[in-house]
């Protein structure tokens, strides 16, 4: 019996692949114009969009000068108004930064409220969101915006409303969330292809070694160096 998970990446990549590259490219030339100019890449996720972060901080593979956005009631309140824009009054957010906002239905005020409060510091917004399905939802903050109405570049990572995608015969609901796994390649193309402008420029891209490497350890401490003023604050 086939196990359908495989097939259902496949299909959602393809078409990750076939959409994404204009939207790609505008996320990784403003990772680019950050980082050559001092500033650094934050990302935030609530619940289980901070999977999606992750994956883009403080990695083997990816830029030293990120920083994950952590909010101390992990998202529980990320329906409640208010709670970001207090929380934000906290979070060190310069002009040159670039805050990455992930959040499937783009809807609820806590993501919102980040991605408002970054831009009001100057900062840029990329969002990943379910671009059609966030179009189809209202949003449940008081200015009536959803996620991609408000950030400078929308990566789509193509996952249907309620991100469980596949049924199962017997099974009441659909199983198998599937938006950590495009939000993870779309963080890593934007990583790929920023690399690869600051290269083009003559930038050496400040990149983390695995500590797991003989010398890793020590490749990014001297790196982080640079940067240890920004990275371990709010």
């Amino acid at each position: 019996m086939e196990n359908k998970v495989f097939s259902y990446v496949e299909t959602l990549l393809a078409g990750v692949k076939a959409s994404e590259q204009e939207n790609i490219e505008a996320a990784a030339s403003l990772f680019a114009d950050s980082i050559i100019n001092g500033g650094i890449i934050q990302a935030f996720g609530a619940g289980h969009s901070n999977a999606g972060a992750l994956e883009l901080t403080h990695r083997a593979g990816g830029f030293i000068p990120t920083k994950n956005i952590k909010e101390p009631a992990g998202g529980a309140y990320e329906v409640v108004e208010g709670v970001g824009s207090t929380f934000m009054k906290k979070v060190d957010i310069r002009e040159n930064d670039v805050v990455v906002v992930i959040s499937n239905s783009g809807r609820n005020p806590l993501p919102l409220e980040i991605a408002l409060g970054s831009k009001e510091k100057g900062a840029k917004v990329v969002a990943v969101t379910a671009l059609e399905a966030s179009k189809g939802l209202t949003s449940r903050h008081s200015s009536g915006l959803r996620l991609f109405e408000i950030a400078d570049v929308v990566l789509d990572n193509k996952i249907p409303t309620g991100d469980s995608c596949l049924d199962v015969e017997g099974v009441d609901a659909k199983v198998c969330g599937m938006s950590t796994i495009t939000t993870a390649v779309l963080m890593q193309a934007v990583t790929y292809r920023a690399a690869e402008i600051m290269v083009s420029r003559g930038y050496q891209p400040p990149v983390y070694k695995s500590q797991n490497i003989d010398g890793g350890r020590e490749y990014n401490e001297k790196l982080e160096k640079q940067y240890i003023e920004r990275l371990y604050r709010i």
